[in-house]
């Protein structure tokens, strides 16, 4: 990362508590840390070797990157000086960080050696991203403009984000450049798809906690309304408040109490035997295996199923096959007998 890349505009969200550190001091932590880029921040800070192990195992990293900031220079204000600060940027300094434009010089050169027709465009986006627009062209035909191929690659990560490509036989080329340009011994293939770019990086980076653009998610969940009777037995609405917080409480653990990434489907491949106790069964017999496809699709998936049990519509907890989709990183799941 260049000097000049370093934003001047800092945000002041910090509250008074931070002025009882010197403002210049407070200043300098903010742009030294806002340069780190996210993917090396937990490395950059344990090399730095100021905060303790528990101070940085109670650091929410899964937040946005200016929140983030203000967490650090707050747990740095009691006791760190400008020497601790000029320390952190040496270490920023010391560590291999990631080139940009060095990416986007080796990603091109090596598609246009493959490939005498393909023009490649970049733009640059915040949190150290680079979006790529490429117009693949073959031997005799110029690049097609209406059918480009879009990534977004997030420097210093194996992970890269691609719209679907025209040309299939385009795609080991293409995971190749990604590959050589950044650095990696390998670009991760993952089972994931959405149209929602921050959602998927959310799931991929780990980043839950934050504010998606969900479906219908300024409008909260209704309650049904259940007309009981008067005359109903009082332990029974004892029984149902009981059962109504515990599935709240299960959603919460499971789900947690932040809007879910937004994803469209989840499918899911079985793949298995058929057993029975019956012999001669001519399906017990059957050397194949049993093979079907499921499929939950919804506007808002995860939402959905958050939703679920506190609707009564399922119980609570919900099966680990539809929970595990954000620690995954996939929907796309293929089941088999074990």
């Amino acid at each position: 990362m260049k000097k000049a890349d370093i934003v001047p505009n800092i945000v002041k969200q910090y509250s008074n508590h931070a002025k009882e550190m010197d403002e210049t001091v407070a200043e300098f932590f903010k742009r030294t840390i806002l340069k780190i880029p996210m993917t090396e921040m937990m490395t950059i800070l344990k090399a730095w070797d100021f905060l303790s192990e528990k101070q940085l195992q109670n650091v929410n990293f899964r937040q946005r990157k200016e929140s983030l900031v203000q967490d650090l220079v707050l747990l740095c204000e009691k006791r760190a000086s400008v020497h601790d600060a000029a320390l952190l940027d040496i270490v920023c300094e010391d560590i291999d960080l990631f080139d940009m434009e060095q990416f986007k010089s080796s990603f091109k050169k090596i598609l246009q050696r493959a490939l005498k027709n393909v023009m490649v465009s970049f733009r640059d986006a915040e949190e150290n991203a680079v979006w790529i627009r490429i117009a693949w062209g073959t031997q005799y035909r110029k690049p097609n403009q209406y059918k480009p191929v879009y990534v977004v690659y997030y420097s210093q990560t194996p992970y890269a984000f691609t719209s679907s490509c025209p040309l299939r036989s385009n795609i080991p080329l293409l995971g190749q450049a990604l590959t050589v340009a950044s650095n990696h011994h390998k670009i991760v293939k993952m089972d994931l798809r959405s149209r929602y770019l921050d959602s998927l990086k959310a799931i991929v980076f780990k980043q839950y906690n934050q504010t998606f653009e969900t479906y219908n998610s300024t409008t909260p969940l209704q309650e049904k309304s259940l007309e009981l009777d008067i005359h109903m037995d009082s332990r029974i609405i004892h029984e149902n408040r009981i059962e109504k917080e515990r599935v709240q409480r299960v959603t919460q653990e499971t789900f947690g109490d932040y809007s879910q990434p937004r994803l469209e489907f989840a499918q899911y491949k079985l793949e298995t035997k058929f057993k029975s106790d019956f012999n001669g069964d001519i399906l017990a017999e059957r050397k194949e295996p049993l093979r079907c496809l499921i499929k939950f699709s919804s506007p808002h998936l995860l939402e959905a199923l958050k939703s679920l049990a506190p609707a009564g519509i399922a119980d609570a907890p919900l099966s680990p096959l539809l929970t595990c989709i954000p620690n995954k990183g996939m929907n796309y799941f293929k089941i088999k007998d074990k």
